[in-house]
């Protein structure tokens, strides 16, 4: 799923609002680099999960027969691959 930046940025915002909450948490740098920082990070996770949802796609569509997506079957394939290339990343 793609995410516009105006959302990325909103999370980055939340993650950093709320460090700056918890008591226990002191800042080394301003909250806008740790913003910046937050934002970067889930950036990566937000593309690292495009690039698996794409191999699980492409190994469906690597069948030998159709199996058309909103299935019980796609989806019972979609979330099995999905896991193993999670399981493949180490994540």
């Amino acid at each position: 799923m793609r995410i516009s930046r105006d959302k990325v940025n909103k999370l980055a915002h939340t993650v950093a609002d709320t460090l700056a909450d918890i008591q226990d948490v002191d800042f080394l740098e301003d909250r806008n680099t740790i913003r910046q920082e937050a934002r970067k990070i889930l950036e990566q996770l937000f593309l690292e999960e495009t690039r698996i949802d794409q191999a699980a796609r492409l190994k469906i569509t690597s069948q030998r027969r159709i199996i058309q997506e909103g299935t019980q079957e796609w989806d019972i394939l979609y979330r099995k691959y999905y896991n193993d290339e999670v399981r493949r990343l180490g994540i």
